[in-house]
């Protein structure tokens, strides 16, 4: 078998907290679910060609995973990347099929994307290879097959294009992609999603840890990336009274230096950075720039750690870090932000120290709030029909709690914490999406 270290890790995790709970005492047959369900259903690979500005021929290679489909049409991002391969995307896949699952909608698992570099191109040459690559893409997807959407270098503006294409190509308007423009059946609160419901999930895990008695107000907020699921998480945590401390991009970090932190104004002209594809070294700003490192050792004292630019961006020591800073809550933003190293060391010292040590809650059950808007939009598509901002915020409020509580209950039943013990978060997102997944694929006979 090809070396695929991003995809074995994602199994690794997924199996590893699997083990150690009472999962397979109890269910030993689902050990066959788990050996039938690491396999895509379909892996789809195809060349993309397409002409730059000086009108030459350029070539990538252009994938589409569609991992599981017994609850629902395969659903996940888009990625442009320059190190976009089939061990990422099968990584990126399998991660969402449980956390679809956990989302309590009706959504499989897939990703998909290329080997493209958005940096650097004119707006003409990402348009054209939009264009491409969905000439190709459209043959494999539709509304009840296949739902794509955003991801690292895909934005609304290229959603747009592949969308136009997709029309073009199948004479059909139909919602075969989310993240779509507010006229032509976007939802609202979709790109404030993911970031949101990041910071809703992890509102819920300071009550639960506080007896109800704390909330943001005044916590110190490290957050790393500063695109779209960053820049609405550190809004958020502003507008509920909390103090942003850091963001970053993936030439260094930037860390407030007064006590106020981020404001709104600042995080706003960061975002108008990004659509110019322009690094935070061009913002305009006092705050502390650190060339080529990471927040986490950065920052000082904070409370609250929300990894949410790229996988493995938080290593075992800058989560050794984090703890003596006096972390208390660390969310994964991004999907598998932390390495397995990070893992274990925050794992190990929320057995260790009890109801005072830090509380770690993994990105497939922290970050599910954009997909589930994703299934919104879905569904507001296929009623035709478009409902409000505060109706959508409200749904995704529910589905957050409803996934934390999930979590929280499942871990208990599963992974019986010592007295006093925080339960553990990554072991009841995994138990909770993994089991629902293998219920439903038994059922429609994909194993027995």
């Amino acid at each position: 078998m090809a070396s695929e270290p991003e995809f074995e890790q994602a199994y690794r995790e997924l199996v590893s907290t699997l083990e150690h709970s009472t999962l397979f005492e109890k269910k030993p047959e689902y050990k066959k679910a788990l050996q039938v369900a690491s396999i895509p259903e379909r892996v789809i690979q195809f060349r993309v060609t397409w002409e730059n500005d000086k009108g030459e021929c350029c070539v990538n290679r252009g994938y589409r995973v569609q991992f599981n489909s017994a609850l629902g049409p395969y659903k996940g991002g888009l990625r442009f990347h320059p190190s976009v391969n089939l061990s990422i995307l099968k990584f990126l896949g399998f991660e969402q099929i449980f956390k679809n699952a956990l989302t309590g909608l009706n959504m499989g698992g897939g990703k998909g994307g290329a080997d493209f570099d958005p940096k650097g191109k004119s707006d003409n040459e990402i348009r054209k290879f939009c264009v491409a690559f969905m000439r190709e893409l459209n043959k494999h997807i539709g509304a009840d097959t296949d739902v794509p959407a955003g991801d690292i270098g895909v934005s609304g503006r290229e959603i747009g294009w592949l969308f136009g294409t997709y029309r073009a190509e199948k004479n059909k308007w139909e919602g075969v992609l989310t993240g779509k423009g507010g006229t032509w059946g976007g939802s609202l609160i979709r790109p404030e999603a993911t970031g949101y419901g990041l910071i809703y999930y992890v509102e819920h895990m300071i009550q639960y840890a506080s007896g109800g008695k704390e909330s943001f107000k005044g916590k110190r907020v490290a957050i790393s990336g500063s695109g779209n699921v960053a820049q609405y998480a550190a809004l958020k945590v502003i507008e509920l009274g909390g103090i942003v401390v850091s963001l970053s991009d993936s030439k260094g970090a930037l860390i407030a230096t007064d006590e106020a932190g981020f404001t709104p104004e600042i995080v706003e002209n960061i975002a108008r950075l990004k659509v110019a594809r322009k690094s935070l070294t061009d913002l305009k700003t006092d705050f502390r720039y650190v060339d080529g490192a990471r927040p986490w050792k950065e920052v000082g004292g904070v409370d609250v750690a929300l990894p949410c630019a790229t996988q493995n961006e938080v290593s075992g020591d800058e989560a050794q870090a984090l703890i003596e800073s006096g972390a208390k809550f660390i969310a994964e933003g991004s999907n598998m932000g932390c390495t397995q190293e990070a893992i274990n060391t925050f794992e190990a010292h929320r057995k260790e120290k009890k109801g005072e040590s830090i509380w770690y809650g993994p990105g497939k059950a922290a970050n599910a709030g954009g997909v589930a808007v994703s299934g919104l939009e879905m569904a507001q598509n296929s009623q035709r029909l478009k409902w409000t901002s505060e109706e959508v915020d409200e749904k995704l409020k529910g589905i957050m709690k409803a996934c934390f509580e999930n979590c929280l209950e499942t871990a208990k039943e599963y992974i019986t914490p010592a007295e006093g013990e925080f339960p553990s978060l990554v072991a009841g997102a995994n138990v909770a999406g993994f089991k629902k997944v293998a219920a439903a694929m038994f059922d429609q006979g994909d194993w027995w």
